[in-house]
């Protein structure tokens, strides 16, 4: 048994929480399900162009896990699109919602309840 994952800060997410291929019955589609920090993690370093080292400060963890987040995230994101499968963003129990104002070193937030 593994240990208990550290909280990870993330941004609120307003999106949709499923995107799926237009025209195709959702009961006819494989789906991926892809985790709040690992979206964060893209967000961070792939849309806003942080490095990996900036994210893991902004989220909380090691740099280690903001890479492992990245290749995760990218391969399912990746799959997605290739294979046309439907992505759903899924809540997880570790992922902790920083407020307004908040930041690095910020100890409020509230969970992520999709």
């Amino acid at each position: 048994m593994g240990r208990q994952k550290k909280p990870r800060y993330c941004r609120g997410f307003a999106g949709f929480n499923l995107f799926k291929p237009s025209g195709i019955p959702l009961s006819q589609l494989q789906s991926v399900e892809i985790a709040l920090d690992e979206l964060e993690a893209m967000r961070l370093c792939d849309l806003e162009g942080h490095d990996q080292a900036q994210a893991a400060l902004e989220m909380q963890i090691s740099r280690g896990t903001i890479q492992r987040l990245l290749y995760s995230g990218r391969q399912k994101l990746i799959g997605v699109i290739i294979y046309g499968e439907a992505l759903v963003v899924q809540d997880s129990s570790h992922v902790i919602i920083r407020g307004p104002g908040s930041g690095p070193g910020m100890r409020h937030g509230r969970r992520w309840h999709g």
